[in-house]
């Protein structure tokens, strides 16, 4: 089983891959698509304090598929593999078994620039492109920090203020610990409605990242779930 020599037996969108896991790096993240509810654990060591469990299933009704932060063998030879959690604090994050999932490897990485106000999308280390987006106002930023993408809901209709896709991230507000029905959930979404009032390229939101239907669209067609997301002030 290749989870237990923490190598991948990757699906088709990364065939034939086969490396050390390791954390995200400028080519490349490794992401664990959970296959059984795994105990978590506060170290890496079926011994260590449990702290809660990952479910197959995320919060979403989708299939749970983390970003892997760091890999470990303990003692008796288990492997375990770190992995940012869809919960708050942001960047809160635990170790599973590995055996309790499928590893594999994603090419792509996102940027969310606040400075620029702009969303860059990066596949084997290389550009590929850029969108223009709407950031969080100064009283409701858009968190900083190393994210992931947890889910990719297509939404009903492009007239709603969220769009056509919402792409919910491993980040929380820090300013909303509720929001229309949430718990302050940040995300990358589309536009309609009420938020085509807002010019893309302008910090407006209340901290999700807002982008053209088109873009978020693309994203949602390349891009898989459990992409890692770095925002900053850059």
């Amino acid at each position: 089983m290749c989870a237990a020599s923490l190598l991948a037996c990757a699906p088709a969108r990364a065939a034939n891959v086969r490396h050390a896991v390791g954390p995200p790096d400028g080519t490349g993240a490794w992401v664990a698509t959970v296959l059984y509810r795994s105990l978590a654990r506060a170290r890496p060591d079926a011994r260590s304090r449990a702290v809660g469990s990952v479910s197959p299933i995320s919060a979403w009704g989708t299939p749970t598929e983390l970003l892997v932060l760091a890999s470990r063998r303990d003692a008796s030879g288990t492997p375990w593999v770190r992995v940012l959690l869809d919960e708050r604090p942001n960047g809160k994050a635990v170790w599973i078994d590995a055996e309790d999932t499928t590893l594999w490897l994603d090419r792509w990485r996102i940027s969310v620039s606040l400075a620029h106000r702009r969303v860059s999308v990066y596949r084997r280390g290389r550009l590929v492109r850029v969108f223009e987006a709407v950031v969080g106002k100064p009283s409701t930023p858009t968190p900083t920090g190393l994210f992931a993408i947890a889910a990719e809901l297509r939404q009903p209709g492009s007239e709603d203020f969220e769009g056509t896709w919402v792409l919910p991230l491993t980040a929380h507000s820090n300013v909303y610990r509720h929001f229309d029905g949430g718990d302050g959930q940040v995300a990358l979404h589309g536009r309609g409605g009420a938020s085509l009032l807002d010019p893309l390229g302008t910090a407006l939101s209340h901290g999700c990242v807002r982008l053209a239907n088109a873009a978020i669209g693309w994203i949602a067609a390349h891009v898989p779930v459990g992409t890692p997301v770095s925002v900053g002030r850059w």
